[in-house]
């Protein structure tokens, strides 16, 4: 592994714990915890097309570079990336309802993050990771795949049930109900999360962990965020309802 990639593998794990340490003291100021004094602002929906098509969008063009491309294995994790990162960046914009705006520089700082974590990991994926057709029933794969699509099904799913609380043309927030909604305020998430912790254990790689403890340290305090807000908001809020991780947080 050559040692300016691995700088960028441990600069990913720096900008986690930067992340989570700051993110204790100061809620990300879009969304719900959306407010003034962050300088220019964008419709959230352009915002997050923006911010979020580097994603697949670099880690395609840095996949194709690498010379295990056309390698089976690889292919696969090609498709589990551009599951996630195509609903993310070219599906939820479009379907998402409210007139919502993010800051612009969310957005700035979204899009540095996007540029590097798909560097990285589909560098690894497509050249230095050694991934043989054998992959395909190693336990690590299949049990990460495994984790990977259930976390994906529960972020869908959790992000439907909030879309579908407000009528076309409306904002508001109302209490979301069912499904992991009864145990977790955030699902969405907590899916996400998994998500990529599967993503860590199948490729079994310094860059998928990165990625994951990452995402953790960027999600976790903003379930809390959530989960106090909805407690502020609505006196009748379902006390038993945690967080993020049932029962737990």
């Amino acid at each position: 592994m050559p040692g300016p990639y691995l700088s960028l593998i441990l600069l990913e794990f720096g900008l986690a714990a930067v992340t989570f340490i700051g993110l204790l003291f100061v809620v990300a100021p879009y969304g719900r915890h959306g407010r003034s004094g962050w300088g220019p602002t964008v419709p959230a929906r352009i915002g997050w097309l923006v911010m979020e098509s580097p994603a697949p969008l670099v880690f395609l063009g840095v996949y194709l570079a690498g010379s295990h491309r056309a390698d089976v294995v690889p292919l696969l994790f090609l498709l589990l990336w551009m599951a996630h990162y195509v609903q993310r960046s070219f599906v939820y914009p479009l379907i998402m309802r409210g007139g919502a705006r993010m800051p612009g520089s969310v957005m700035a700082l979204a899009i540095a993050f996007n540029v590097l974590n798909a560097s990285i990991n589909a560098r690894w994926v497509s050249e230095f990771g050694s991934y043989p057709t054998s992959w395909l029933i190693d336990p690590r794969f299949l049990v990460g795949v495994a984790v990977f699509v259930g976390g994906y099904a529960l972020n869908l799913s959790a992000d439907r049930t909030l879309r579908e609380l407000r009528r076309p043309g409306e904002s508001g927030y109302r209490i979301p109900q069912g499904g992991a909604y009864r145990l977790v305020s955030c699902p969405n998430y907590l899916g996400e999360i998994v998500e990529w912790c599967g993503w860590a254990i199948a490729t079994w790689s310094l860059p998928g962990l990165a990625f994951a403890v990452y995402t953790a340290a960027n999600l976790a305090p903003r379930a809390i965020a959530n989960h106090r807000w909805y407690l502020d908001r609505f006196p009748d809020y379902p006390p038993q309802r945690r967080a993020l991780i049932p029962y737990v947080l």
